[in-house]
């Protein structure tokens, strides 16, 4: 795969041993995020936290917290239970947000080598942003998206996806100006 290649040629300048590397892996919805998470993990043989798992829960979501820009995740959560012992290598656990009971779900361990993998959208969010040793963004045309959106959620999902999700993600982009400040644009 391409682009786990280019990633890897990236990682190649950071071989500092007894620092951690954790890589951020953000950009647009069905750009594939997920799937070069997948590939690098398979050759990192590292751990993947997907920001999927912090999504807002039911008391969390109220206006105010939607007109921030990169505020429909729990960012506080995934900064104190996931960047902080990530950064030290510390073993940690974390609950997984089930978007079935809209609940804090099963507990996930992580034992953590030296280098570790965020993936998602809004894993380059400012709060944090100096966690990372590499920031990758991926990047799809709009057309492009919106046809494997369809494909992997269905019809009804992707009319959630034009009108809610998306604009919240190009709102985040452009706020915090993401794909510019990323090491890796793909």
């Amino acid at each position: 795969m391409l682009r786990a290649d280019a990633v890897l040629r990236a990682l190649e300048g950071l071989a500092d041993p007894e620092k951690p590397v954790i890589i951020a892996i953000d950009g647009r919805c069905a750009a594939g995020k997920t799937t070069l998470a997948a590939a690098l993990q398979k050759k990192l043989g590292c751990p993947v936290i997907p920001m999927d798992h912090f999504f807002l829960r039911q008391e969390q979501r109220t206006p105010e917290r939607y007109r921030e820009p990169g505020g429909n995740v729990d960012y506080e959560r995934f900064l104190e239970e996931v960047m902080a012992p990530l950064s030290k290598m510390e073993k940690f656990f974390y609950r997984s947000f089930d978007c079935g009971s809209m609940t804090l779900g099963q507990e996930i361990s992580v034992n953590p080598g030296r280098i570790a993998i965020v993936e998602g959208s809004y894993s380059c969010h400012p709060a944090l942003w100096e966690y990372y040793g590499l920031r990758v963004f991926l990047d799809i045309p709009a057309e492009e998206q919106l046809r494997r959106i369809g494909l992997r959620n269905g019809e009804e999902a992707l009319t959630v996806f034009r009108d809610r999700w998306i604009p919240l993600e190009e709102r985040y982009f452009a706020e915090y100006r993401v794909r510019e400040r990323c090491d890796l644009i793909l």
